[in-house]
């Protein structure tokens, strides 16, 4: 050996010392360890213990604010006096973990020895925090040992002793630590993680939340001090530690109020999420720090594109199936798994999952994903059935619209909110499905030209909506300008054509003017059925329309006599039954006109049997928690109380009805109107009224 510089030992196990550089090694390699020429006694022997009071804690605890239960929590966890003790804190980035770990941390320093905390994000965070460890227990071997050797040593104390607390803080996965957890026998560990799962075979796992409503106006108040418009604040920012501590230490040096961020965030929310306040870590940001996960997922493409997606919609309750076209079922899963794996989404029982809406507003401003998500929401409208899947698909669309700009839809946006607007009713009002199909047809005038048969067609539902609305006036001033600006570019045979004919007449009846209208319904669907045929679709639609017409005639006492129309009516329902079998809308709705046909003549018990039919043949095609199977089970109840007078029969019914109404729904003002209606039925029997 010459100079300084290398010592090389070349035999098996043997040693090669340097005297320059403090080196010995073995020739396979196995150990390295400095030596200084008078070698310190401290290195032959591990301490028996720990300087006294030896803590290494960060000052996170300042601002800490609530968190009872899970210090509790924590509490019961490290009770237990014999064997190593694993507790894993895990959540979202920024939902607080470190500050509550730090928090419990330091008011255990009485009750461990040492205490001392270590950044683990990685391995090499992990080594380098061990062997500070090592330093922090034998001072005198910080110049002497390798960093490989003081992490050696640290982890022959921990494996040697008890009574001591370490707090691995940020580790990314389980595997990191298995070794060192593996290695200890009577400590305490305490792991934050975002990491949700692995934990099992580790640790015991402890889920964080976000805080408190009145805890992060509390936290926002500590930092910037009382003010107007701080609960919005908190609520916009989903009550999430991190980002109200952002919030109110750049308010307080900016010098704005919490009104003003908020006008911010909702302008510039990718500018805003990555401020913080001088003198902060920068890299604490929320979107730094959700960065971090999302990077991790890059050999998951369809979890970030998938993350994207359901960043425009409603936080809770998203179906997992809304998904299942986005990928293979594999996939799908595995994406899942791996948003849920960094805490960037909640997976809960009943299959669906949550995202933090500011991982939604990190996500929406970096993916520009919103025509996808507008596109998967609308080929998800009718994949479950019933008012509450319905009710549940208008939120996550109330949702997509709030966070959407009008004058940036497209094709997908278009059809989307023309479907908002036809699921549209009592729960959101009527003024909103006017809103929904006013975006749908300015969309489609956009997006297809003012020309195109889809444009034409959205028109047409949007004026059907004005009807649905009782503004017939409107409706029929639509419809008129509609089936002539229909006559000039698409003819006067186009199917379309005699659609808008029949959907005319069905507001020139509600309107009124019976005559016209009945008139109207059996000339449209007469040349229907000659120019497009007796078996398609709208030539069975118009019939439809015609035989409400005729049943309307009945109930005026115009026409022909409720007998004659009750037999024309199931005359035309027979034809349809012979080609098309009974399990169709087309039927269906001829069917339900015969009803109140048969009713008017007089035939009670054949109209109670028919509707005792209707009702099983819309649970079967529609589904039996659907509108329209609820609606026409309240139609039959109040049938029964006020035509037949079966008022016993008509209360059982009516209990069940607004029961499921309220299970499915909850409490909203349909089910006070229906409880009003119904309160002198089912408070006491009576006559029919």
């Amino acid at each position: 050996m010459t100079g300084e510089s290398r010592a090389e030992a070349a035999g098996r196990r043997s040693i090669a010392a340097g005297h320059g550089i403090r080196q010995a090694l073995t020739g396979d390699g196995s150990i390295a360890m400095y030596a200084e020429k008078s070698f310190p006694a401290e290195a032959f022997a591990l301490p028996s213990s720990a300087p006294e009071g030896l803590v290494n804690l960060p000052d996170r605890t300042s601002l800490f604010v609530g968190r009872e239960r899970e210090l509790a929590l924590l509490d019961d966890a490290f009770r237990d006096a014999n064997g190593v003790v694993v507790q894993a804190v895990h959540g979202l980035g920024g939902i607080g973990k470190s500050t509550l770990a730090a928090r419990w941390a330091a008011g255990r320093v009485g009750s461990y020895n040492p205490v001392w905390w270590i950044t683990a994000e990685t391995v090499a965070d992990l080594d380098a925090g061990l062997a500070e460890l090592a330093v922090a227990l034998q001072p005198a071997l910080r110049d002497v040992l390798s960093r490989e050797a003081l992490r050696e040593r640290a982890v022959q104390w921990l494996a040697g002793h008890e009574g001591w607390l370490l707090v691995l803080d940020n580790v990314s996965d389980p595997a990191d630590v298995r070794p060192l957890l593996g290695r200890a026998t009577g400590g305490r560990f305490l792991i934050t993680t975002r990491r949700a799962s692995g934990w099992h075979q580790l640790a015991r796992p402890l889920s964080l939340d976000v805080l408190a409503p009145a805890e992060a106006a509390e936290l926002f108040e500590r930092i910037d001090g009382p003010g107007e418009e701080v609960d919005a604040l908190c609520r916009e920012l989903g009550y999430l530690p991190l980002a109200v501590e952002q919030a109110a230490a750049y308010c307080a040096e900016a010098g704005i109020s919490a009104g003003r961020y908020l006008e911010l965030l909702a302008a510039y929310p990718e500018s805003v999420f990555a401020q913080s306040a001088e003198g902060t870590d920068r890299a604490r940001t929320v979107a730094r720090v959700w960065r971090v996960s999302l990077d991790r997922l890059a050999d998951t493409p369809l979890a970030g594109r998938i993350l994207g997606v359901v960043g425009w919609w409603a936080p809770e309750g998203i179906p997992r199936a809304y998904l299942e076209a986005m990928g293979t079922p594999v996939e799908v899963t595995e994406a899942v798994r791996r948003l849920a794996a960094h805490s960037l989404v909640k997976v809960h029982d009943g299959d669906t999952i949550s995202v933090h809406r500011l991982v939604q507003a990190v996500a929406r401003a970096e993916s520009g994903a919103g025509h996808e998500a507008a596109r998967v929401l609308l080929d998800n409208s009718d994949t479950f059935r019933g008012i509450d899947a319905d009710v549940r698909w208008l939120t996550h669309l109330e949702a997509f619209a709030g966070h959407t700009d009008p004058e940036t839809d497209g094709e997908s946006e278009a059809w989307l909110f023309n479907m908002g607007g036809l699921k549209s009713s009592e729960e959101y009002g009527r003024s909103r499905m006017m809103e929904l199909h006013e975006r749908a047809v300015t969309a489609a005038e956009r997006a297809f030209g003012p020309r195109d048969e889809v444009t034409f067609a959205l028109r047409r539902n949007r004026a059907e909506a004005y009807w649905y609305v009782d503004d017939h006036a409107r409706a029929t001033e639509l419809l008129e300008r509609h089936l002539a600006d229909q006559v000039r570019v698409f003819g006067a045979m186009d199917p379309e054509t005699f659609e808008t004919r029949a959907v005319l007449a069905q507001v020139l009846l509600d309107a009124g003017r019976l005559r016209e209208a009945l008139k109207l319904a059996k000339k449209n669907a007469t040349r229907a059925e000659r120019v497009l045929g007796s078996d398609h679709d709208v030539a069975l639609d118009v019939w439809a329309v015609w035989a409400k017409a005729l049943r309307y005639s009945v109930e005026e006492g115009e026409g022909a006599a409720a007998t004659e129309a009750a037999a024309t009516i199931e005359r035309w329902l027979a034809r349809m039954e012979a080609t098309r079998g009974e399990g169709n809308r087309f039927y269906d709705q001829v069917h339900w006109e015969l009803i109140w046909a048969r009713a008017a003549a007089g035939d009670i018990e054949e109209a109670t049997a028919d509707f005792e039919r209707c009702i099983a043949r819309r649970e079967r095609i529609y589904g039996e928690t659907s509108r329209a199977t609820l609606n026409t089970r309240r139609a039959f109840a109040t049938f029964l109380w006020r035509t037949v007078g079966a008022s016993d029969r008509a209360r059982e019914l009516v209990v069940q009805l607004i029961g499921d109404w309220e299970r499915l729904l909850g409490e909203t003002p349909h089910l006070e109107e229906l409880r009003a209606y119904y309160a002198r039925l089912t408070s006491s029997p009576e006559a029919p009224g």
